[in-house]
């Protein structure tokens, strides 16, 4: 698989997440994601889900009800690193409300590999929850 392989198909799952995200839709975002999926939030907690069953969209919507969450949209997406089965996604994004007010920008990190041929975030660091 060619770097721009690699790239082309890490982005598409960084993607595929904030769709899934946005829609609400649990299932959509396991299947963005590989397992076991860990991520360290910006109070430096690791959180790790280690397999599908384990993450629920319940516990993202928990860390940011309380300021009115409606949607994401990114900033910008940048493949910073990337080699066979891996690549790390630099993600800048806005996080809105329903009246399209922004809560906020963040940055996070993201780790998305190749396991048995699908491509998924494997692991994530941010300052966004």
């Amino acid at each position: 698989m060619s770097s721009a392989d690699v790239e082309r198909e890490a982005l598409a799952a960084v993607d595929r997440y904030l769709v899934a995200l946005n829609a609400r839709n649990t299932e959509a975002i396991r299947d963005a994601f590989n397992f076991p999926h860990a991520r360290i939030g910006a109070r430096g907690t690791l959180v790790r889900y280690e397999t599908p069953a384990d993450y629920r969209f319940e516990n993202f919507l928990n860390t940011v009800s309380a300021d009115g969450w409606d949607h994401t949209k990114w900033d910008r997406t940048q493949v910073v690193f990337a080699s066979q089965g891996k690549a790390h996604v630099a993600v800048d994004f806005t996080r809105y409300r329903k009246d399209g007010s922004a809560i906020g920008k963040y940055f996070s990190l993201y780790v998305v590999t190749n396991k048995d041929g699908h491509w998924g975030i494997q692991f994530g660091s941010g300052n966004g929850g």
